[in-house]
C-alpha cells in the first residue's frame, strides 16, 4: 500500500485496484503532505498524479522531490510546460507568469530534467490520464468543449474512464446513448454504471477552486465500480505565508481562502 516513503509504486499493471488520482498540487507541500497522509489510511494500492505540481505555491523542488521518492507516475501539466518552453509563457496571464520565473529559480537542475521526461497522458487499468482534456490534451480546459465534442471524444476514447486536472474544479460526466450528463460530484462514493463512459474532474490538492477550501483527491475503486471524492483538511494559513515570504504575487496566498 501507498503511505511510507518506502512503499512506492514503480509499474502500470492491469491487476484490479483502489487506485487514488490527483491533480494540481502547485507547489503546495502542505496540502500534499495531509493528502498522502489521508492516502496511507485508505489501503490504496497506487497512486497517479495528473501534473501541475508547480506553479503558484511555495515548494515546487520539495513536491517535485516527494512525487519522485515515492514513483508516483507523474504526467505534464501546463505549468510544467510553461517552465520548460518559455515561448509557452504568453499564454498565461502576467501574476502566473510570475510565479512561474520565481518558481524556475525555486527548481532544481535535477527536478528540472525530470520535468522534460514526462508525458502527455497516460493509460492503465482500463483509464485514460490527461491533464486538460482528452485524449491528450495539456493546456484546453473542459469548459472550453461542447457537450456535443466530449460526447463525441469518450465514446472514441479505447479507455472507459478519463481522469481530467487543469480546472481545479470537480466534474463527474457519464457519456452514454446519444448524449452526457452531468452527474452529482460531491464528498463521498459515487458508484459508476458499467454501460456509460466517464469523465472525471478531479480537482485541486494544492489550490481548490469549486468553492471549498479543502485539498481534493479521488479514489477509483475498481472492484467495487466507484469513484470516492475525498475532502482533506490542512494549514492554509502556513502555505499563505510561505508564498508571501518568497514574493509570489498576493493573490496566490488569497486564493487559498
Amino acid at each position: 500500500m501507498i503511505g511510507e516513503k518506502d512503499q512506492t509504486f514503480t509499474s502500470l499493471g492491469q491487476t484490479p485496484m483502489r487506485l487514488a488520482v490527483l491533480s494540481d498540487i502547485h507547489g503546495n507541500l502542505e496540502a500534499l503532505n495531509q493528502v498522502l497522509n489521508d492516502i496511507a489510511q485508505g489501503q490504496i494500492d497506487t497512486v497517479v498524479c495528473l501534473g501541475d505540481c508547480v506553479g503558484y505555491g511555495p515548494e515546487p523542488e520539495e513536491v517535485v522531490q516527494e512525487i519522485r521518492a515515492r514513483r508516483i507516475p507523474f504526467i505534464l501539466g501546463n505549468h510544467e510546460l510553461g517552465l520548460l518552453d518559455p515561448s509557452y509563457l504568453d499564454w498565461f496571464n502576467p501574476p502566473t507568469r510570475a510565479s512561474l520565473r520565481i518558481t524556475r529559480n525555486l527548481l532544481s537542475i535535477d527536478s528540472k530534467n525530470y520535468l522534460r521526461t514526462l508525458k502527455p497522458f497516460l493509460t492503465a487499468y482500463g483509464c485514460r490520464f490527461v491533464h486538460g482534456f482528452p485524449p491528450d490534451s495539456i493546456t484546453t480546459y473542459l469548459y472550453e468543449v461542447s457537450d456535443l465534442e466530449i460526447h463525441r471524444i469518450l465514446s472514441a476514447l479505447p479507455e472507459r474512464i478519463c481522469f481530467i486536472g487543469h480546472t481545479h474544479d470537480l466534474h463527474l460526466i457519464a457519456s452514454e446513448g446519444q448524449g452526457i450528463a452531468y452527474l452529482p460530484f460531491d464528498r463521498g462514493v459515487f458508484p459508476l454504471r458499467g454501460e456509460a463512459n466517464y469523465l472525471i474532474n478531479v480537482g485541486s490538492v494544492g489550490q481548490p477552486r469549486d468553492g471549498d477550501n479543502r485539498a481534493k483527491y479521488v479514489i477509483w475503486d475498481e472492484a467495487a465500480a466507484a469513484i470516492e471524492l475525498r475532502y482533506v483538511t490542512y494549514n492554509i494559513a502556513r502555505t499563505a505565508e510561505k508564498i508571501m515570504a518568497l514574493d509570489f504575487p498576493e493573490y496566490n496566498a488569497r486564493r487559498l481562502f
